[in-house]
């Protein structure tokens, strides 16, 4: 995904109770020091996740914990916007 905002839909694989799971997102507009927001869209349980991401040049690894006590196996959908930054 090469756009400074877009939708990322996720598999339903078991995510196990407290626990992070991460992976990359290959995108050319993002910058080192650009800020990436996430939103839960949809797809599962409001509130039951925490979205982070850090950004290097080109990508950004995006980071997913499950809140929740117990088990959670959801497709979730995330919507990204890129705030691009200057570090001076």
């Amino acid at each position: 995904l090469n756009t400074i905002c877009g939708q990322i839909t996720l598999n339903n694989a078991a995510l196990a109770a407290a626990t992070i799971v991460s992976f990359t997102l290959t995108n050319s507009t993002i910058a080192s020091g650009d800020v990436l927001v996430l939103n839960h869209a949809g797809g599962g349980t409001v509130g039951s996740y925490t979205l982070n991401a850090q950004c290097t040049a080109g990508s950004a690894v995006i980071n997913i914990r499950n809140n929740t006590a117990g088990s959670l196996g959801e497709a979730l959908v995330i919507n990204f916007v890129l705030v691009k930054s200057a570090i001076a």
